[in-house]
């Protein structure tokens, strides 16, 4: 059975579509439950699942309570209270199209050698259409964008699935653990890396994760997610958290990780390069800020409150 996972603070707007469009599924319902992780919420989130339930009988549905602030918290309620032998993590701000449970079961049980799978996610704006300064490194960086073409394949190089698209065998939780809850979001603040952490110790251990591109997941992005405030807390955040996650391992796994830094140093201002010959400035210019909050947050010292 495949459990769907959702962990939730505060974004009751988008908890009744997403329900809904998971519902929509045309896997049968005796094959999958959804457990929501609310993780404090204050706004009317009960309500709307109360109302689901309520409409939805014929779905396995529980409403759980994780009082640990933090999304990596929230994540290993959502294992401790599974009872499928697959689950996914959906983000709480998305759609999922009708066949997106049924890939994952479809796969997953055919192919016992792989341990999870991640497929695209695409950006679905919500007031505007996409900034002209974006590239797909914003995109990346900004809604979540992943997209590796039409193909089943390994994911490329260092990459791994994204957190908020992203399925696992239970077994991959028994044999590396859970999610760092010193890592990830926190309320309102813009943490990370407690995904890439799980994916480096199961590369560590030589476990298997595959990039399925019908598993698409439709990432809503509000106006608010393209302003300059949010750009500038999200990526000093990013460089926070790889900061504090690599250390945590070891000294010279933040020195290799300063070393990447100096790389990606070299590409972005290759790319402004480009971008400001083909006439599109402020697409590079976007690429150097991205780089230089990662670099401050991931060489101070010490770190922003959420």
């Amino acid at each position: 059975m495949l459990t769907v996972i959702i962990c939730t603070y505060n974004r009751a707007k988008y908890i009744g579509p997403l329900l809904e469009s998971i519902a929509a599924n045309d896997l049968e319902k005796s094959g999958y439950e959804i457990v929501l992780v609310d993780n404090n919420c204050t706004d009317n989130t009960h309500e709307i699942c109360e109302a689901f339930a309520s409409t939805h009988r014929d779905v396995s549905f529980r409403y759980v309570v994780e009082p640990e602030q933090g999304l990596s918290a929230a994540r290993n309620k959502g294992i401790k209270e599974a009872k499928g032998d697959l689950m996914v993590y959906v983000d709480d701000d998305a759609l999922v199209d009708t066949w997106y449970l049924r890939t994952i079961t479809e796969y997953m049980y055919a192919h016992e050698d792989i341990d999870a799978v991640g497929g695209p996610i695409i950006p679905l704006y919500e007031d505007t259409e996409e900034p002209e300064w974006m590239t797909r490194y914003t995109k990346e960086l900004l809604c979540g964008y992943l997209y590796f073409g039409d193909a089943e394949r390994p994911f490329p190089g260092e990459r791994y699935p994204g957190g908020g698209n992203a399925a696992y065998r239970s077994k991959v939780f028994e044999q590396v653990g859970l999610f760092n809850t010193a890592l990830g979001r926190k309320g309102n603040g813009l943490m990370g890396s407690e995904e890439k952490d799980i994916f480096d110790k199961m590369k560590s251990q030589g476990m298997r994760f595959m990039y399925l591109p019908k598993m698409i997941l439709h990432h809503i992005i509000p106006q608010k997610k393209l302003e300059r405030d949010y750009f500038d807390r999200l990526t000093l955040q990013i460089g926070q958290s790889e900061r504090q996650r690599t250390l945590a391992i070891s000294r010279g796994k933040y020195i290799n990780r300063l070393a990447k830094e100096a790389v990606k140093w070299c590409g972005t201002l290759v790319l402004l390069c480009l971008y400001t010959i083909s006439l599109h400035p402020m697409k590079g210019w976007k690429l150097v800020l991205f780089r230089r909050n990662v670099s401050r947050g991931l060489t101070a010292s010490t770190q922003t409150p959420a």
